[in-house]
């Protein structure tokens, strides 16, 4: 009996011993329990935040290219105005692929109450894409941030605009000079709109040489 009851006693003493190492272990792995829950709380209360963030980021992207858009579509469409004397607008089209913005530059034109669409590069057989071109040249250099400095420099502007709108273009790329104080830099056969320049040299091919001879001082 004697031996039974201290073998009893030894196996409640070693019970004992390994419930409470047992509880150790859980009050441990409770508090890891409690570690992990905080972790994560931060952590989605982290992810809320980045996707506030991005939201804001898209937002503000966004707004920035509505504004960078007009701007644009703005200078444009002033730009065929002033040059080819019509209500012509210059718009452009924004749309998400895959991920990715695509824009699209179009020409919009009233006749008797029917608006025309179309593509730069169909309208005027050429000429409407040479002030456009130019335009945006102009735009981009002008709203870019940081601003870019220097001078414009151009190679046969307008060399598909007629006769009719060529003292246009010449009066226009004077304005824009004196407006945005901003040198040109021109090569053209034009002499509508070399005429405008404060210098200008003529260049011919003798005997396989340049000539520059200087016009305009």
């Amino acid at each position: 009996m004697i031996n039974k009851l201290q073998d009893l006693d030894d196996f409640l003493n070693i019970s004992k011993e390994f419930l409470s190492k047992e509880l150790g272990k859980q009050e441990i792995i409770k508090e890891q329990i409690n570690q992990n829950k905080e972790e994560l709380k931060k952590v989605e209360e982290e992810i809320d935040l980045l996707n506030k963030v991005n939201i804001l980021l898209q937002k503000t992207s966004e707004f920035a290219r509505e504004q960078a858009k007009k701007q644009i579509e703005s200078l444009v469409t002033k730009c065929l105005q002033y040059i080819f004397e019509s209500d012509t607008e210059f718009i452009i089209e924004i749309e998400e692929q895959r991920g990715k913005s695509n824009a699209e530059f179009y020409v919009v034109n009233k006749i008797n109450d029917v608006i025309i669409k179309t593509k730069p590069e169909l309208s005027r057989g050429g000429g409407v894409v040479d002030i456009v071109s130019l335009a945006l040249r102009i735009a981009f250099l002008q709203i870019n941030k940081p601003k870019i400095e220097g001078p414009l420099i151009l190679d046969e502007p307008a060399k598909h605009v007629s006769d009719d709108y060529i003292f246009n273009v010449a009066d226009f790329l004077k304005q824009t000079s004196e407006l945005f104080n901003r040198q040109i830099i021109m090569v053209t056969h034009n002499n509508h709109l070399a005429a405008i320049g404060s210098n200008a040299y003529r260049v011919d091919i003798k005997d396989s040489e340049s000539v520059v001879t200087k016009i305009i001082s």
